[in-house]
Parts: C-alpha cells; structure tokens; sequence
C-alpha cells in the first residue's frame, strides 16, 4: 500500500512520550505494520520561538492555571500540515466539545487524514481556536489533566474500522452505537457473548446459540439488544433515532 493511500494520523502535544506504547500495540499496531494508518507524533515545544520553549502563560484577567499560547500552537499545525499533501481534518480534544459517538468515529474513519491537538493546561488560548477552526470533541462529562488520553481514545476508535485493521470485516459492524447494529434508525448496545466451556459456574450458554438455526440465532441478539440498551442505557431508548453525530450542533 502506498503511503499516500493509507490514513495518516499526526498528534500535537507537549507530550509525545505518552504516544509510542499505545500506536505500537494491539489493532492499532499491527494496522500500522500493515500498512493501514500511520502515526506521527510531535512535539508543540519544537515550535517555541523564545529561549525556554515556553508555551504557556498566565491568563489575561488573572485566574488559576496557564494557558497554552496561541504562536506555537498555531505555528505547528501548519507545519506538521504541510508534510503531507493531503489535507488535514483537524481535531481539538476540549471538554467543551462535540461528544464523541460512534457516528462521527465513523465519519472520522472516512477522512484521509487526521490532526489531532492535545491541549494541557488551562487550554487553548480562544484566539487560536477561532483561527484554526478545528472540530472540537469532548469524550465525556469529566476533565483530564490534558488531551492526550482522548487522542488516544480518537486513534483507537478510528483505526479499528479502517478497512482491515479488524481479523473479522464484520467485527466493527456488530459493536455498540454502530450505524449497521442499529435497529430502526434507532442505536443500539451490542448483545451479551459467549464462548468455551458450554457451562461454568453452573451458567449455561443460551441453548440458541447452540442451535445452528442461524436465523433464530439473530432474531435472539436483535431481542437482547434492545433488551439491554432499554435497561442499561434508557436515555437511548427513550430518544428519538440519533443525527449523524448524536444531539451535538
């Protein structure tokens, strides 16, 4: 595969050693060996024009913290964008963004290439923000000491529905909050699993499965999943089939 048919992934962070053990391991590993997606990692400091490489500084109007300066952030972005012909979809990871769902991984996993910027600190000064206009994702109602994690999160995410990054094709498909597993426009968790032995602990597998009737086999998972999504996950249930990226603007 050549380099420019395969997704590129390139991160900005104050971080980069956090990156390697995680773009190294697992699907997302092995789908660089392959030749699926390629990472690169830099380091927002190399773009630090002052003696220190700082960047970050008190914030205007006094308050706790530091905020990420506005010269290196941006500074970055266009030279890590201009490795590469391709146009870059850029992400920033702030708890004040879009929650992350199934549908925009999906749609993310379409794009040619990804840059994703991991803030820290206090975050972003706003002006850079409006200057990139970058897609901003939140992965969930809490706060992190920076963007990291949820890079990581947006990578792992992505990588497994690129096409082979799975050992199954259909693996992706079936999992919770996909577009294919929902039912009815409407989403949906993924049914209960089971494998070797037949029974332990006195816990039998479902005599279904067992079964070879494949099409009984289906309308039982169909059934558990809504059975499970309207009792673990109501507010799913109860809301009307979702937008493409969930009740986000």
């Amino acid at each position: 595969m050549l380099a420019d048919e395969c997704m590129r992934i390139d991160v900005l962070t104050l971080f980069p050693d956090m990156f390697p053990p995680i773009v190294g391991a697992s699907i997302v590993g092995r789908a660089a060996q392959s030749g699926i997606a390629t990472y690169h990692v830099h380091d927002i400091r190399d773009w630090a024009i002052n003696k220190h490489s700082k960047v970050d500084d008190r914030p205007f109007g006094g308050g706790p913290g530091m905020v990420m300066m506005c010269q290196p952030v941006f500074d970055a972005v266009l030279a890590v964008e201009a490795m590469d012909r391709r146009p870059a979809t850029r992400l920033v990871m702030t708890p004040q963004g879009e929650p992350l769902r199934q549908r925009r991984v999906e749609w993310l996993a379409k794009q040619e290439r990804l840059l994703l910027i991991a803030g820290h600190y206090e975050g972003f000064d706003e002006r850079v923000i409006e200057e990139l206009k970058p897609l901003e994702l939140s992965v969930g109602d809490y706060v992190l000491s920076g963007g990291e994690l949820p890079a990581m999160l947006v990578i792992d995410a992505v990588v497994r529905l690129l096409p082979g990054a799975l050992g199954h094709e259909e693996s992706a498909a079936e999992d919770s909050f996909s577009a294919a597993s929902s039912q009815d426009g409407q989403i949906v968790l993924d049914c209960p699993h089971y494998t070797r032995p037949r029974e332990w602990r006195g816990r039998p597998v479902p005599e279904v499965l067992l079964s070879g009737d494949h099409a009984a086999i289906a309308a039982w998972r169909r059934r558990e999943q809504s059975d499970r999504t309207r009792k673990r996950r109501p507010d799913l249930s109860a809301s009307s089939p979702a937008s493409p990226f969930g009740n986000a603007s």
